[in-house]
Formats: structure tokens, sequence, C-alpha cells
């Protein structure tokens, strides 16, 4: 008898380990060392590329450390409602997607809705770190719609097509970003992203910020690359700038691309240290001269913006090195603290223009990778808006009477 009920609970006892082992539950919400959010506002004509990058983030995920790194991704793609997932690997090493809330249909561009999914994804999955993901079209500093008077919010990313098209200003961002942890870094994933203006709005908010000062190839992030470079320790900004251009360099020929699934048409890309930027403005404001804007305008300056200038949708975005060689009487000066801000710039010989729809040459070695605009109208609402930008009064732009 007594052996019988030896038996019956060590079968007992082998079943319950069986089933615990046969679950793979995802891991434990215990504090980890970093958690990144993918946010990507893809309810536009973008929406294509979503589901394939977040199946470029699965890849990525297979090289990464499971322990103590989350990876969340929000989607609002078009004819579906949004979703926020968790990316993980399970007991086994095998990387799952797990819908963790799934949402009416809104507008992810409204910074209400954008702060209530980081603070979600951030709270549920505390950690000693945090990233970001800013996925989407983007028109750098330039507001949407463009104001009429002083003191509104200026510049937009992030395009949201439900029920008429909807942008996020970056002010908004800005002040999302005042209720949430703060970030190691913020990708852009977007066109013209990596302007001063933008830059400056969210020094307080990220230790570095990486994108491009002009289009992006179509297919984005190479995220089965970029993914590893986020969870890095050491030099993680540089790492995923490296992360994102080296796979574009290796495929680059300098000819028109063919598709997007075989990108050889080049990319630019530069890193920001959020950290130098108000010694930027420092040594610009006091090294200023005033200069002619006809004569900046009318100049051989380096423009990232290759609309007609005579479009409707034209806006300018001039690198900001050559910019200075006119406007610093210490370029010397300005330089020291410039290196001291873009830590990473690479692009190669040619980039591809979805605009034109053609390869336009980038000279890294006499650019920057960080734009700045230039008013061209002292009357107009771009320059209105422009004079309401932190970046605009912390540089002393004033004296130039822009």
């Amino acid at each position: 008898m007594k052996l019988r009920i030896c038996f019956f609970l060590l079968l007992g006892l082998t079943f319950f380990l069986s089933a615990c082992d046969n679950d793979d539950p995802e891991p434990g919400k215990g504090k980890g060392t970093r958690t990144v959010l993918a946010y990507i506002m893809a309810d536009n004509n973008l929406s294509k590329f979503s589901a394939d990058d977040i199946n470029e983030m699965m890849e990525g995920m297979k090289q990464v450390n499971a322990s103590g790194c989350n990876l969340l991704v929000y989607t609002d793609e078009q004819y579906s409602t949004p979703v926020l997932y968790h990316i993980y690997k399970n007991k086994k090493g095998i990387v799952q997607k797990e819908a963790i809330r799934e949402y009416e249909e809104q507008i992810s561009t409204d910074a209400a809705v954008m702060q209530e999914v980081i603070q979600r994804a951030f709270s549920e999955y505390p950690a000693d770190s945090y990233g970001l993901i800013i996925w989407s079209h983007g028109e750098g500093w330039i507001p949407s719609p463009l104001p009429v008077k002083k003191n509104v919010s200026t510049r937009w990313i992030g395009q949201d097509t439900t029920d008429g098209t909807y942008y996020l200003n970056i002010t908004d961002m800005a002040s999302v970003f005042e209720t949430v942890p703060h970030l190691d870094f913020i990708l852009f994933d977007a066109c013209f992203g990596q302007s001063i203006e933008v830059a400056y709005e969210l020094r307080k908010y990220t230790d570095y910020i990486i994108g491009s000062p002009t289009e992006i190839p179509g297919p984005g992030a190479s995220y089965d690359k970029v993914v590893p470079a986020m969870f890095k320790e050491a030099n993680v900004g540089i790492e995923i700038g490296k992360a994102y251009y080296e796979p574009y360099e290796a495929k680059y020929t300098g000819a028109i691309p063919s598709d997007n699934s075989n990108w050889t048409g080049g990319v630019s890309v530069s890193v920001i240290n959020c950290a130098a930027l108000e010694d930027l403005a420092s040594v610009t404001k006091q090294t200023l001269t005033e200069v002619e804007r006809n004569t900046l305008l009318n100049g051989n300056l380096f423009d990232y913006d290759k609309r007609s200038k005579y479009s409707s949708g034209y806006v300018g975005y001039y690198d900001m090195k050559q910019l200075m060689q006119y406007l610093s009487a210490d370029m010397n000066a300005w330089t020291s603290v410039a290196d001291d801000v873009i830590i990473y710039w690479r692009s190669t010989p040619k980039n591809f223009s979805g605009i034109i729809q053609s390869m336009f040459p980038l000279p890294q070695e006499a650019t920057c990778g960080m734009s700045h605009y230039i008013p061209v109208f002292p009357t107009s609402a771009a320059t209105t808006a422009y004079r309401s930008t932190a970046w605009y009064e912390a540089a002393g732009l004033s004296k130039l009477n822009w």
C-alpha cells in the first residue's frame, strides 16, 4: 500500500514537472536592464513595410540575450486596429510575439495616445534604461498645419490617415517625454529627422538621437541588425548608427534601386550626443555674424531637401556645418563643440531621392549630417513658426533678423 502511494505521488510529481516544462509563459515582468519600444505610425502609405520590419525585429531578437531585454512594438496600420506586442524569447530560446494590448481605432499621432502607449510599455516592463523608435513619415521641424502666430507647436513626425490626415508635432512629442523615464536613445526611422531644431527641442529627454538629415531608404532600418545594437551596453548610439548604415553600405552600387527588396541607393545616418547641444547653442550665439539672407540662399550650401525650391512642399534642410562657415566668426571654436555633438556621420557617395526619383551626390567629408533651416520670407507662416523654436532663441538667431 505504501508502495502504491509512493508510486502515485511520484507519478503526480512527474506530471507536474512535465506540465511546467511544456508551458512557455512570457518571461516575468521584473525589472530588466533595458526596455525598447518601437512606436510604428503606419496608418498611411508606409503600412506595407511595417509587417516586414516587425519580422526583422523578431529575427534581431534571436541574437539578443533575453535576460532583462524587453522589446515592445506598437503598430497602427491601415485597415486594422492598433496592437501593442511584446517580442521575447521563451524558456526554450524561441522568439515569440504576444499581443499584450489591442486597441480600438485611434489616432496614433495624437500626443495623448502616444503618452498612454509609452507609459504602459515602460510601467509594465520596467528597466534600468529605455529606448524608443519613432517609425513613420517625417518632415523635420516643419509644423502641420503651419501656424500664423508665435508660440504654437512646430515640427512634425508621424502621419495617421484615419478619417483624414493627422501629424504629431515635435513639441507635442516633447510634452509626452516630460511624463516618461529618460531615454538612452531615440531612433528616428523617418525622413529629415536629423535637424538641429528637432534635436535641440528633445535634448533633455534622451542621450542620443539617431537618424538621417535627408530621405531614408524605402525599407527603413534593417532591424535584424539594429535590434541587437539597441541592447548593447556601451556606445549604444554609435552602435545603432552603424547597424543602420552598414547593411546599406554593403548593398550600395550607386544605381537607382530596382525595388525595396534590393536597395542599392545608399543611405545617410548620423548620431547626435544631446549632452553637448547646449554648448553648441552657446558657441553658435557667441560667434554669430550677420550675413545677408540672400547670400546664404543663393550660395552653394548643401541642401538635403531635393524638392524644387519653387514647389509648395519645399522646406530647405541646409547642412549646418556649411552654413556656419558663413555665419561663425570662429569656425575652429564652433567645430570643436560640433564634433562633440555629432559623434557619428556616414553617407554613401550618393543617395536615392524618392521625391525626384534620382540619385544625388552627398559629400560626407564636406557635410556634418545635421541640417539647419534658413527662413526664405520674413513674413511667412514658416518663419513665424521658426521664431518659436527653442533653437532660434538659444542660438541668438534674432541677431540675423530671421
